[in-house]
């Protein structure tokens, strides 16, 4: 077997942002692309993604991280912990501690784990309490990364973010451009070329009277949504599977791969 890749983690590595109908929960995002791209390289590599929107690292663990040892993946991804920073009642010590033991679990088993910090993504004064967590998160990710001899895509430090058209009109998930260039980090890293399709201009300023108006949409249309979940406990990824579970050849086409995933799906 040429390579076996299985990406674990939240909405981040399931896609969401890269929205596409054709594509099982309507997303598509860069682990399907890095995927692809492994495949052209060498058609015999396999691809799992065991990722859900919306669920924090203890769920991660409890459901990803035995199905994907079990698979004896050669290659892992991995963003977790996101969603936990955003709960107010998170112990950030505990968290990164499950979190180096899943690591731990992962780089054991022989396969080449790349990790990925968090994007320090200034979107809004309201979300400004949660910037310590974040930075301890990400120097704990560094850490542990270092010591269990990961491959690390330090997420915080890629200032091609900065343009606001790499992000999801939600401001926490890449948009599809966002991906395209998360795609070229990735191959980059595992030692694979690819240039991504991303815009060549200069991103449009907006006046004063439409940044406020953007604010108002964004917290109606996003962060008050996001807290009304938190307060009734239910999330995005409650009624939805893993996106690819069982690994698949790419090489043998994702859109067919994708229409047969999505007719199991409705039957």
């Amino acid at each position: 077997m040429a390579g076996r890749f299985v990406a674990l983690g939240d909405s981040f590595t399931e896609g969401v942002g890269d929205w596409n109908a054709a594509r099982p929960n309507g997303v598509k995002g860069w682990a399907d692309r890095v995927a692809r791209q492994l495949a052209r390289q060498d058609p015999a590599w396999e691809y799992a993604n065991l990722a859900i929107r919306s669920k924090r690292l203890r769920q991660i663990v409890a459901e990803q991280l035995g199905p994907a040892l079990a698979l004896r993946p050669t290659l892992v991804t991995l963003y977790a912990g996101g969603n936990d920073i955003l709960d107010l009642r998170t112990d950030v010590v505990a968290l990164m501690a499950q979190y180096e033991e899943c690591v731990a679990a992962l780089a054991a088993s022989g396969a080449r784990v790349v990790l990925f910090t968090g994007y320090d993504l200034k979107i809004s004064p309201l979300l400004e309490p949660f910037r310590r967590r974040h930075d301890v998160y990400n120097d704990e990710v560094r850490r542990i990364s270092a010591a269990h001899g990961t491959d690390l895509i330090d997420f915080w430090s890629l200032t091609a973010y900065r343009d606001p058209r790499l992000w999801d009109p939600d401001r926490m998930h890449m948009s599809t451009a966002g991906h395209r260039y998360m795609t070229a980090r990735v191959l980059e890293t595992l030692g694979v070329r690819y240039v991504p399709n991303l815009p060549d201009d200069d991103p449009e300023r907006r006046g004063v009277r439409q940044a406020l108006r953007a604010e108002r949409e964004w917290v109606t249309d996003w962060v008050l949504p996001m807290f009304g979940r938190k307060l009734r406990g239910v999330t995005l990824g409650d009624d939805l599977e893993p996106r690819w579970p069982d690994p698949i050849r790419p090489a043998e086409g994702m859109k067919r791969l994708a229409r047969a995933r999505m007719a199991r799906l409705a039957g």
